[in-house]
């Protein structure tokens, strides 16, 4: 059997202003928009580990279903999809807050709250939690937990509202607005999962300003990769036995990589076939189960030729 195709680069000399990213690589056009290309390359430990087939265009057309579905919430940077992994959106300034809503005691990073929870932490993001919580138990309601962010390689920081606004961070307007959007963006998030049989326990988002100064939706939304989805009818069970709940487990390689290797200092082993291949059935299972749809794989083996054609009338 011929291999899938892979998008490992995304280099187009033609175009402008390149930045390429661990995952996404971008073009600043003349006009004020911007090209990004999203490729199948999956980053984790601060470098690139492998490349999933189909990963980038999952992500894109995730993205495209919860940008059309919340289009009436808040306005958002997409202005077309010239091709499966290509988003054309408006150039923004992004603003330095990024904001995590959280609708459960969840996660496993030093800013998340259950991680805070375990070490005895109450009062975290500007708000006190009570006693008694137990590990992935459902909030009385949801909590936005913003950190800084750290566009030269440091560590975000949790931050409480106070700070962002005594630190100049956020304007008093800016902060009234994105929390409101994120709030109603994680509501709507969360309904509609559960159509689908899916709990959105949390997400992140990131907000920016077009040269209006009018705040703008960017990156990605309620994707897996920016989103901890846990398969609704696995809650109850898991939760009074103190496991978590069954997800869209994109931590395959990842865990992986882990158990042979110190990933910050050694060199990464070669990736199984069989794991990248179970990894990129993992994407394509998330996408039909959150959109109702199943994916339309594409298996040009040259996908670069094909984003090529489809961006030529942004040629220089």
């Amino acid at each position: 059997m011929a291999p899938l195709p892979v998008l490992d680069d995304a280099s187009i000399p033609e175009l402008p202003n390149r930045y390429k990213g661990k995952v996404r690589e971008n073009y600043d056009l003349p006009d004020g928009s911007r090209i990004i290309i999203a490729t199948d390359r999956i980053s984790a430990f601060d470098r690139v580990l492998a490349c999933i087939p189909f990963k980038g265009a999952v992500l894109t057309q995730t993205a495209r279903y919860w940008f059309e579905k919340t289009s009436d919430i808040c306005p958002n940077h997409v202005l077309s999809y010239p091709h499966p992994n290509v988003v054309i959106g408006t150039r923004l300034d992004i603003l330095p807050v990024e904001i995590v809503v959280r609708g459960y005691l969840a996660g496993s990073t030093s800013t998340s709250i259950l991680t805070k929870y375990r070490a005895g932490e109450r009062e975290m993001y500007g708000v006190r939690l009570p006693d008694g919580l137990k590990d992935n138990q459902k909030l009385d309601q949801p909590l936005i937990t913003p950190t800084s962010k750290e566009f030269d390689g440091g560590h975000d920081e949790p931050l409480s509202p106070a700070q962002i606004l005594d630190q100049n961070l956020l304007t008093k307007e800016q902060w009234d607005t994105v929390s409101r959007y994120a709030l109603a963006l994680f509501q709507r998030g969360q309904d509609l999962s559960a159509r689908n049989g899916l709990i959105l326990a949390d997400t992140k988002y990131e907000f920016g300003t077009d040269r209006d100064g009018n705040i703008i939706l960017a990156d990605e939304i309620h994707t897996p990769d920016s989103s901890r989805f846990w398969i609704a009818d696995t809650y109850e069970a898991a939760f009074a036995d103190g496991r978590r709940p069954k997800s869209f487990d994109k931590d395959f390689i990842r865990s992986w990589v882990v158990e042979r290797c110190d990933p910050y200092r050694d060199p990464i082993p070669a990736i199984p076939e069989d794991l990248i291949l179970q990894t990129s059935d993992v994407y394509l299972q998330a996408y039909k189960t959150i959109t109702g749809k199943t994916f339309q794989r594409d298996m040009n083996p040259r996908p670069l030729e094909a984003i090529r054609e489809a961006l030529r009338p942004y040629f220089a």
